[in-house]
Parts: C-alpha cells; structure tokens; sequence
C-alpha cells in the first residue's frame, strides 16, 4: 500500500500545484512569475524538468489571466 501511495503522491500534490497558477497578479510580468514558480514547483514535485516547468508555467497563467479577466484580480 505504501508504494501505492508514494506513485500517487508526486503527482496529486503536483495538480494541486496547478490550482496555484490561477493567483494571476497584477501585471504581465507579476503573472509571468507567479506562473514559473508554480510551474518550477510542479516540475520539482513530479521529476520533470524544473526550465521547462518554469516556462510552461508562466505562460500558462499569462494566457489564463488574459483569457479570464475577472478571476485573477
């Protein structure tokens, strides 16, 4: 059961990460940062590589803040 939960761990506490990448911030560069650092922390958590989590991160929450207008502030 313990390895079970060890497999499933990384990944749920990475989803959960995700949820982070919605706390846009107030300026382009504001979302782009908080974007990369959940993307980094979500790369770390899940073995992948922390460079290209940092930057799909940070888009990610640009496109999500300019899409979604009124959710982010």
């Amino acid at each position: 059961m313990y390895r079970l939960f060890d497999k499933r761990l990384p990944r749920l506490l990475g989803i959960v990460a995700l949820g982070g990448v919605a706390a846009c911030g107030s300026t382009t560069g504001e979302q782009a940062l908080i974007g990369a650092g959940v993307g980094t922390a979500t790369a770390a958590v899940v073995n992948g590589n922390l460079a290209a989590g940092a930057l799909v991160g940070g888009a990610a929450n640009v496109i999500y803040c300019r899409e979604n207008p009124g959710k982010c502030n």
